[in-house]
This record gives structure tokens, C-alpha cells and sequence, in this order.
């Protein structure tokens, strides 16, 4: 069982790194895969950088170079539900992108159903165990999450909640759920929030990232260790 971690920007990645034991560093597309250990599970964890085909070339690579058997996207998010706070986490159980045509994916490649990518049923149900061991400053829930090409702050905002009701969105997501659902591979993601409505802006995620990038990492590491146990 090998698992792949994909966060979206350096310093949501640094948190996992003095975790990873027996850490060998690999290059690839401009990528630096870091594969190793974490708690006994293999892992290789990575930044992609921001942006729907950052994040997809990134899985791709964890897919078909390190043969990874399930993909863990964690990191941070801005809040689109009024009832979160700065530093809630949501876990999702399902993702879309606001910024595609949903025909696009049902009427081509990879002509799906509806145009929501699900979480994988058993790792939102391991999620749910792992969250129950954890003592968190801030709540945890589970629900949709919604990727597009911008950094949400007033504009485009009210649409998206009209059209998508997401609880948080972000840039990659969608975009790393897309290539699992393409490959078959188990996907979830964890994302922390740095900016609400009422607290939003670029200013607000760079001052609250790295302690929401720190939440995020222990409840992907508290996952982690429930799949060890799982299996």
C-alpha cells in the first residue's frame, strides 16, 4: 500500500516533510517527489503548484511513476458556507469544478454520470473514524467541495453558491479528483480554511496558511494511520 499526498503549495507540503522517515527526494516535470515512511505507510508527498493542471500532472505522475494506491489531497481552502470559521476543516465526499461546462465531462472523456467527482466511500468512512481520535481547534465536517481558475473573494462568489452550493473552494481539487476518477484510483481531500466571506482576501490565506496547513496535515496523518489499520 503505497499513498500519495498532494498539496497544492510549499507550505501546505512542510508539515509532512520531517515526518517522512527513509526520505528519497525524485525530480520529475519540474516536481519534487518526496517518498518515504510515515508511522510504518509509505508515502510520497509533493507540491504541485497551484492551478487545476499543476495538480493534475502532479497525480498523474504520482499514478503512473510511483504507483501510488490512493491519493490524499491536503492542504487549504477558502470558506463558501457562512456557518465556517477560519480554521474548520472539510472533508470531502464529493467535488466539482465551478468553471466547466458539466456537459463537458458527461458528453466527453470521461463521459461521467454527472459532473461531481466522489470521494471514495471507504476513505470518507476511515475519515470519520480518524476525526473521532483527534482533539481539533476547530470543527470538522464533510461535504462538497469546488475547484475553479481564481482566488475567490467578492466576485463570482454568490454564483458559485447559487449554482454549486460548495462548503469550500479552492484551485486544484477538481482537478486531482478528475485524474483518480479517470485512473481508478481511491481519492479524498482534506482542506482547512484560511478565509471566509466575512474575513476574505489574499492577505487573510497568506496569515492563516501555515496554521491551517497544520490542521489539515494532522488529520490527513490521523487518516493515514486509520488505512494502515484497515488493511
Amino acid at each position: 500500500m503505497k499513498i500519495g499526498i498532494v498539496c497544492a503549495g510549499d507550505e501546505e507540503l512542510s508539515p509532512f516533510l520531517p515526518l517522512i522517515k527513509n526520505c528519497k527526494t525524485t525530480e520529475k516535470a519540474m516536481l519534487k517527489f518526496y517518498a518515504g515512511q510515515i508511522d510504518g505507510i509509505e508515502v510520497v508527498a509533493l507540491f504541485s503548484g497551484v492551478c487545476k493542471v499543476n495538480a493534475a500532472i502532479a497525480t498523474q505522475l504520482l499514478i503512473d511513476v510511483f504507483c501510488v494506491d490512493i491519493i490524499i489531497n491536503s492542504g487549504t481552502a477558502g470558506g463558501m458556507d457562512p456557518g465556517l470559521e477560519i480554521f474548520d476543516t472539510v472533508i470531502s465526499t464529493e467535488v466539482c469544478y465551478h468553471d466547466v461546462a458539466p456537459d463537458i465531462l458527461t458528453e466527453f472523456h470521461p463521459w461521467m454520470n454527472s459532473a461531481f467527482f466522489a470521494a471514495d466511500s471507504i476513505l470518507v468512512e476511515l475519515s470519520k473514524s480518524a476525526v473521532d481520535k483527534l482533539a481539533t481547534s476547530g470543527k470538522i465536517v464533510w461535504g462538497r467541495m469546488a475547484t475553479g481558475e481564481s482566488f475567490i473573494t467578492d466576485e463570482c462568489r454568490q454564483k458559485i453558491n447559487g449554482e454549486f452550493a460548495p462548503l469550500t473552494v479552492d484551485m486544484e481539487t477538481a482537478g486531482i479528483a478528475h485524474v483518480c476518477y479517470a485512473n481508478e484510483i481511491p481519492f479524498i481531500a482534506i482542506r482547512c480554511v484560511t478565509d471566509t466571506e466575512k474575513h476574505r482576501g489574499v492577505d487573510n490565506f497568506d496569515k492563516n496558511c501555515a496554521r491551517a496547513s497544520n490542521i489539515a496535515k494532522d488529520i490527513t496523518i490521523a487518516l493515514l494511520k486509520e488505512i494502515k489499520t484497515s488493511r
